[in-house]
């Protein structure tokens, strides 16, 4: 047993083969170089080769240049893959690639203005149309969907013509283009060419075609000083790129090809250049498969774009519309002012283009006429003014002759009283508390009939007895021009813009709810007088803005809506949250229906043939004590509309100067010529 179980285990050891140790590295790379050797020795250059005589003895054999290619391509290959793997993608844009232009329109959607160094808007590829897009891919790069990101035969073309001609044009893709629009500098090199291709060959790895296509539209130059799809669509032809058609966006495709060529509105040579590729690419776009020839043959007439005078951009006017459009748009939307600045927005103002017009024709024919009437007196006016919607709409104003020589807005500007304007406010608080002329007793109602002292010199005074100023002395209520009426009602006081009754009828309602009225019809706190007698014959000093939304209170009802001038807000064209007043109480309705009869009874009294008897026409003249302020505010049907003539030398002071009869020469004439022209037609 014993001997068969050595015999058995002896057997199982010598049956057992151990496995040779593994080369080492050192042997494996002489047995690599025994293999290869004889080839080497073929393939080494041998100068002046043996057996050849003359020249042929220094021309290598096939093998010999068979070697040297596969060595290069293999060296080639191997600082291709390196350079490739030591590119990396800038993580920041060029900040000119990613700065637009804010685009500001008007009520009904056409553009008014833009602000920002760039003209760019940058837009979502699902809002770019197929039929664009493939325009720009006929015309630029019709195997972008299937191409790596770089064609190597058009590298190798621009390659040669930057050594052999000094210049990079063509040769690029898609792909490349955006690279370069938003990656690196515009510096023409075979460096710059050569980092452009290792970036867009990592890029077109990392991002959708789609994503890449619509990075390329939205940073790619289309001249005008624009630049994207979009800036281009508006700019040549006035509309949005989501309503061009193929023709107009072969015309834009063409433009990529270099503007300065291309623009038909610079010369007639780019007219017929522009005409010749506009139609190849259209015939591109079939041959492609992108259009159909059916299509291809609605498209015979060459699609005029606009000329570069019918390009839009801020004006005089406009200065100070952007400027209200752009404070309300960053408060109520809250946009930082660092974001806004960076552009890429479109802000859908309220400001209706005719009623801007109007306005702005009625004040530069009243600014001119006081110019040639009183040229010293005059230099120093100003016109403020401003229509306001029942619903609080911003529709027009107008800020001054030039934003940039004044610098203030003269339709949003708090420097003058409202005078006798002020009365409806007073009015209105009156009929809405009552009047309390006893303490400890119920308020009395107050109605249109109500009697009052219209008589010049009336004693102001309270429960207690007369109102005594801070000097002892007692204070007055005074009339224009010192007329005395007797006891006359609050309407007709109203409608013949008695002063007296209402600095009574202000002490009884109280001033504080006087003040709480005006400021619930439209009043901003800030611009309110102080509170004694005087606040009641419009020691306050609202802006020609905020009078005619408070006047439109009264014609929306009671109800008070605070003024807005921007109805929408988008970025790049995704709706911004905006926040949009709403309506809200500020006096019963019988008491704005009050006011309104008594306001219509003084448009009638003062101009008993400027408009129809069914004309809904409301409004009256106001003046000042001291002669520094004239005003018409007024409304025609549901639209406001306040004017407001004053001096201010503002070399000197900002303390306003007497009118001397630059407003008229029943110191509302001028405010109320202002007033109809821009609220015709009446009725």
């Amino acid at each position: 047993m014993h001997e068969q179980a050595a015999q058995g285990t002896g057997s199982r050891h010598r049956g057992t083969r151990r496995r040779p140790a593994p080369p080492s590295a050192l042997a494996r790379l002489a047995d690599l170089v025994r293999r290869w050797a004889p080839l080497a020795r073929r393939l080494r250059p041998s100068y002046p080769r043996p057996g050849r005589t003359g020249w042929r003895r220094w021309v290598p054999s096939w093998r010999q240049s068979l070697g040297t290619a596969l060595v290069s391509a293999g060296l080639g290959g191997a600082l291709l893959t390196a350079a490739y793997a030591a590119t990396d993608i800038p993580g920041d844009l060029n900040t000119f690639a990613t700065q637009q232009d804010n685009v500001y329109f008007w009520s009904d959607g056409t553009p008014m203005a833009r602000t920002g160094w760039v003209r760019r808007q940058a837009m979502p590829l699902k809002d770019i149309p197929e039929e664009v897009r493939w325009a720009v891919l006929a015309a630029e790069n019709a195997s972008f969907y299937s191409d790596p990101g770089i064609s190597v035969g058009g590298l190798t073309r621009a390659v040669w013509r930057t050594v052999g001609e000094g210049d990079t044009q063509g040769g690029s893709t898609i792909t490349q283009q955006y690279v370069k629009n938003v990656y690196l500098s515009q510096d023409r090199s075979v460096g710059r060419k050569f980092t452009e291709a290792m970036i867009a060959l990592k890029l077109d790895n990392r991002m959708s075609k789609d994503k890449i296509l619509e990075g390329y539209l939205n940073t790619s130059w289309f001249g005008r000083g624009t630049y994207g799809i979009q800036r281009a669509a508006q700019a040549y032809y006035g509309k949005d790129v989501s309503e061009l058609n193929a023709g107009e966006a072969a015309f834009l495709a063409s433009l990529l090809k270099g503007a300065g060529l291309y623009d038909p509105s610079l010369n007639s040579a780019n007219h017929a250049r522009a005409e010749e590729r506009w139609a190849w690419i259209l015939d591109r776009m079939v041959d492609i498969g992108k259009l159909t020839k059916t299509e291809r043959a609605t498209y015979t007439k060459f699609p005029e774009p606009l000329d570069q005078s019918q390009a839009y951009d801020t004006g005089r006017q406009s200065d100070y519309l952007v400027e209200l459009a752009a404070q309300y748009a960053k408060k109520a939307a809250r946009i930082s002012d660092k974001d806004f600045d960076m552009g890429g927005y479109q802000i859908y103002t309220t400001f209706d283009r005719k009623r801007e017009a109007a306005l702005t024709k009625a004040v530069t024919k009243a600014r001119k006429k006081a110019l040639k009437d009183s040229p010293e007196k005059a230099k120093a006016a100003h016109y403020g003014a401003a229509s306001v919607a029942a619903d609080g709409r911003i529709l027009a104003v107008h800020g001054g002759p030039d934003h940039r020589e004044q610098g203030f807005n003269e339709s949003n500007a708090t420097t003058v009283p409202a005078g006798s304007a002020f009365l409806p406010l007073v009015y209105a608080a009156g009929l809405e508390h009552g009047a309390g002329k006893e303490r400890g007793t119920a308020r009395t109602r107050v109605t249109p009939q109500s009697l009052y002292n219209g008589n010049d010199g009336v004693p102001v005074t309270t429960p207690e007895g007369p109102y005594w100023d801070r000097s002892g002395k007692k204070v007055l209520a005074r009339n224009d021009d010192g007329k005395s009426f007797g006891n006359i009602t609050l309407r007709t006081a109203l409608a013949q813009s008695v002063n007296t009754p209402f600095m009574q009828l202000g002490m009884d309602t109280g001033l504080d709810k006087v003040r709480q009225t005006a400021e619930a019809i439209g009043m901003l706190p800030a611009s309110m007088g102080p509170q004694v007698p005087a606040l009641s014959t419009g020691n306050s000093t609202p802006s020609a803005i905020r009078m005619a939304s408070s006047y439109a209170t009264f014609a929306a009802g009671g109800t008070h809506t605070e003024p807005y001038s921007v109805r929408k807000v988008t970025h790049n064209g995704s709706r911004v949250a905006l926040n949009v007043p709403g309506p809200r109480r500020a006096v019963r309705a019988e008491v704005a229906r009050d006011v309104t009869e008594a306001l219509t009874d003084s448009f009638r009294g003062a101009h008993p043939t400027a408009a129809p008897a069914s004309a809904e026409v409301a409004g009256k003249a106001g003046r000042t004590e001291d002669d520094k302020a004239a005003w018409y505010v007024g409304t025609n049907r549901s639209v406001s509309t306040a004017v407001v003539v004053y001096r201010m030398d503002l070399t000197k002071s900002l303390e306003p100067l007497p009118l001397k009869g630059i407003a008229g020469a029943s110191a509302a004439d001028v405010p109320y010529g202002v007033w109809s022209s821009a609220m015709s037609p009446l009725g």
